[in-house]
């Protein structure tokens, strides 16, 4: 299935109000360029900012991205048409990071703690999943429902878990003291709106996992957020937790975008926990799934997710992007009955909030999906080819 992008169904509703940092693929520069979108207009900052990460260690970063004339200019339009067709010399959208390192939080909301702990007990098999769902999901959910993460109670509540034999990994990341936090992808290696995401070929039991992503500066500090996938393999890591990299970083299976929205004074780090974040699948069998994740009702605060990824034990010198977390793990039979959601190639994958906008994506396998080729050495030698490393920058390579 195809799909086709316009600034009505990509661009958040208050777009005129938003400050909004992009990456494209320049095809006559060869390599990324940091843009702002204005308007109907595509704008390139890169004569000013060789790269995000670098444009948000700036104390002007908001000045910059609201009102410096930046370089050359691309009809919106046409740079949407090209994200889908690549054509001539018309810039695509990539992913809005790109030194930023891939962080992601895990199990921290319930619905997405209960299914983790179901596939677990289904060792992965999807045939399984209605016959644990029944026996353990209503008693395990009314224990921890109202828990605050790593509280006196919390702690009882283990007790008692235990004590029944339905403890679980999950359950002590999910209201333990400390919640889980992985990286999700390496560096560059995320698709953005428009793209390809990609599932092992091999993989019978998958879903997406749409959030809210923070992104942070070299000082811990959140600077925006936009939204992304977090591809997950659920028979993978049912079967192991320790095959968690193998059921999370693949080929394309990370997507961020469509934009970066920068917190300022008409969207701020409050307003990012009020978002909702929507789930659209649409799928060649002509299956339909919809549903709501409102981020107000994760489980622990994002300042403290942030404080577990960033501190004195760990530090991002080029900042780091914050997977937040979802609810959402689809139950809803595709198939057979009892065997719940899977994806199948050619499903489009819509994730959408009022005020970051849609990011839109084609499954494929991670076999088939585009290949992962512009690293950060290609990167440099792009970057140094068109003269647009700063003494600051190569001072920290």
């Amino acid at each position: 299935m195809g799909i086709s992008l316009n600034a009505a169904n990509v661009l958040p509703r208050d777009a005129a109000d938003a400050t909004l940092v992009a990456r494209v693929f320049d095809p006559s520069a060869g390599g990324p360029s940091v843009v702002t979108i204005r308007g109907e207009e595509v704008v390139d900052l890169s004569p000013l900012t060789s790269t995000v990460s670098s444009l948000l260690e700036r104390p002007d970063a908001l000045e910059i991205v609201r009102n410096h004339p930046g370089g050359t200019s691309w009809p919106l339009a046409e740079v949407l048409a090209a994200t889908t067709n690549p054509a001539g010399a018309v810039p695509r959208f990539l992913a809005p990071v790109d030194l930023q390192v891939l962080k992601a939080a895990g199990v921290t909301f319930v619905r997405s703690m209960l299914e983790r702990v179901i596939e677990e007990r289904a060792d992965g098999d999807p045939t399984r999943a209605e016959e644990v769902r029944e026996k353990v999901g209503a008693i395990v959910q009314g224990h921890i429902s109202n828990l605050k993460p790593g509280s006196a109670e919390a702690v009882e509540v283990k007790r008692v878990l235990q004590a029944e034999g339905l403890w679980s990994q999950y359950l002590e990341v999910g209201i333990g003291p400390d919640p889980e936090i992985f990286t999700k992808a390496p560096v560059l290696s995320a698709v953005g709106l428009g793209a390809d995401i990609g599932v092992l070929a091999r993989s019978a039991w998958n879903n997406p996992e749409p959030e809210l992503v923070l992104v942070m500066d070299s000082r811990g500090n959140p600077v925006g957020a936009t939204l992304g996938n977090d591809v997950n393999l659920r028979d993978f890591e049912g079967r192991s937790a320790l095959l968690l990299t193998e059921a999370k970083d693949n080929n394309a299976s990370c997507a961020i975008g469509p934009f970066l929205r920068l917190f300022d004074d008409r969207f701020t780090l409050a307003d990012a926990k009020a978002t909702e974040i929507a789930l659209d699948i649409t799928g060649p069998d002509g299956f339909e799934l919809h549903g709501v994740n409102p981020v107000s009702e994760i489980s622990r605060e994002l300042e403290d997710l942030v404080s577990h990824a960033f501190g004195a034990h760990h530090r991002y010198p080029d900042g780091f992007a914050l997977f937040t977390g979802t609810m959402f793990a689809p139950t809803e039979d595709r198939d057979q009955p009892g065997e719940g959601f899977t994806h199948k190639i050619g499903d489009v994958v819509r994730i959408s909030s009022p005020r970051l906008g849609a990011l839109t994506n084609v499954v494929n396998t991670a076999e088939d999906a585009e290949d992962w080729t512009f690293g950060i050495t290609a990167l440099m030698e792009n970057l140094a080819a068109r003269g647009l490393l700063s003494s600051r920058t190569e001072a920290r390579l």
